[in-house]
């Protein structure tokens, strides 16, 4: 099944020279033109599909600030600002509502570890609040489960991928971006050391800026230039249900399963840590480094032989600039759901909330998670090619936080002051042997 994204307008021409070149029109990349473009400089952003055709409408739509880790804490409150903010400074809804978001146990360990993190939340002044058993069955009415507990944020919120990333995109344009939509970045022209243009597959824009916000194929693009990016994808399944009763009105994490309600009246699921692993010559390159996020995450993993080994972004290619790349190749990544976890949402759902048993999946997608080895992205120069900078690796909770960390991209660019230390995002630390400890929270 395919997902019904909003069409986005492209520019036909190319331009002959731009102050900034964006690559990925996922909501990094359409954040980052955007921040770009209102502190008044010239984009282009390229996108070799269609704008938000990946992972930017493939992800659950939670703008959450619960569960993350603490570096990324910063970022998601300014995130949370700003996608209460847009829906008034570009005159388009996002699909944003801040509904609230909750989680709920029967598992102690769970409850362990949220104490722990609202700990943490209390002193970045985040209103989640862990809640009793007897709590947890009042904030789920008509719920199943026997909880013991839980956590809950009114802060939190929700909006619509299929919606958000197209109309900051067409905001965007109207404030000059031009976006070119069905034409991949080949790679990078470079003068004297630094980044002097970017080579396309429809010719040359000289610059002196490129963001690379790729998502899943940023690697690629890296080790092209002899650049090292570490990144691991995980295939995942998500789905959307028909229209249903409403049983809440913002998102809902339980053992096995979240949902969220969506604005057309249904819902969309997803099961937490489940997912397919594919084994690729760039898993094999960064297996070492990302074996402690595999200890600690694989058992809800299938691990597979696929045709991630000879196609994709996780493949060995190498290519000239004059000719067709990779990126070409694959205009949309749209990989297959597995069915099977379907199923087993469809089930869990009805067990979960009986007034919604017999509710099917109405449209269910497969998506490619592009993770770094601690689980927090990649938002930094590249101290060894001036004029390149990454905004990568977002582990499968980029979208809540694609406002803040487009701004934060735009800030590095432009020299501007950041709107929060950076320093925790470094491209070096991934590289240059620091120790990263365990991978960050989901």
């Amino acid at each position: 099944m395919s997902l019904h994204v909003v069409a986005v307008q492209s520019d036909d021409a190319l331009p002959d020279a731009v102050d900034v070149v964006v690559i990925g029109g996922g909501i990094i990349g359409v954040a980052t033109a955007y921040e770009l473009a209102r502190k008044g400089l010239s984009v282009a952003l390229m996108e070799k599909g269609r704008v938000a055709a990946e992972q930017s409408s493939r992800n659950w739509g939670w703008c959450r600030q619960q569960n993350r880790d603490p570096r990324e804490l910063p970022l998601i409150k300014y995130s949370l600002r700003r996608w209460g903010e847009l829906a008034g400074e570009i005159g388009a809804d996002l699909g944003f509502r801040r509904a609230g978001l909750s989680y709920v146990t029967t598992s102690p360990a769970d409850l362990a570890a949220w104490e722990d993190w609202n700990r943490i939340a209390r002193e970045y002044e985040i209103d989640s609040r862990m809640v009793s058993g007897a709590e947890a069955r009042v904030l789920t009415p008509g719920a199943a489960g026997q909880w013991i507990g839980g956590m809950s944020c009114p802060s939190d919120g929700r909006a619509e991928p299929a919606l958000a990333a197209p109309a900051l995109a067409a905001a965007a344009r109207k404030l000059g971006v031009t976006i070119h939509q069905n034409c991949a970045a080949r790679g990078l022209d470079t003068a004297a050391g630094r980044v002097s243009g970017v080579i396309t597959e429809k010719g040359l824009i000289r610059t002196q800026a490129v963001v690379c916000a790729a998502g899943a194929w940023a690697s690629m693009f890296c080790r092209r230039h002899g650049i090292d990016l570490p990144q691991a994808g995980v295939y995942s399944t998500s789905m959307r249900t028909e229209p249903a009763a409403e049983v809440m009105t913002g998102g809902l994490s339980v053992p096995g399963l979240t949902l969220r309600r969506r604005l057309d009246g249904g819902y969309t699921l997803g099961l937490g840590g489940r997912g397919r692993l594919e084994l690729s010559p760039q898993g094999l390159r960064y297996a070492r480094k990302f074996l402690p996020t595999f200890r600690e995450r694989h058992k809800g993993l299938k691990i597979r032989i696929g045709r991630s080994f000879l196609k994709g972004p996780e493949a060995y290619r190498t290519w000239g600039f004059e000719q067709v790349s990779p990126f070409e190749e694959i205009r949309v990544l749209n990989p297959a759901p597995d069915m099977s976890l379907v199923r087993e949402a469809e089930q869990a759902l009805g067990a979960l909330y009986p007034a919604l048993a017999g509710i099917r999946v109405a449209e269910a997608w497969g998506g490619f998670i592009d993770n770094t080895p601690d689980a927090i992205p990649v938002i930094s120069a590249l101290e060894a090619l001036p004029g390149f900078f990454l905004s990568t690796g977002y582990s499968g909770h980029g979208f809540g936080i694609g406002l803040g960390a487009g701004r934060l991209t735009a800030d590095l660019v432009a020299g501007a002051q950041p709107i929060v230390p950076p320093g925790a995002f470094r491209h070096s630390r991934l590289v240059d042997g620091t120790d990263l400890g365990k991978p960050g929270m989901m």
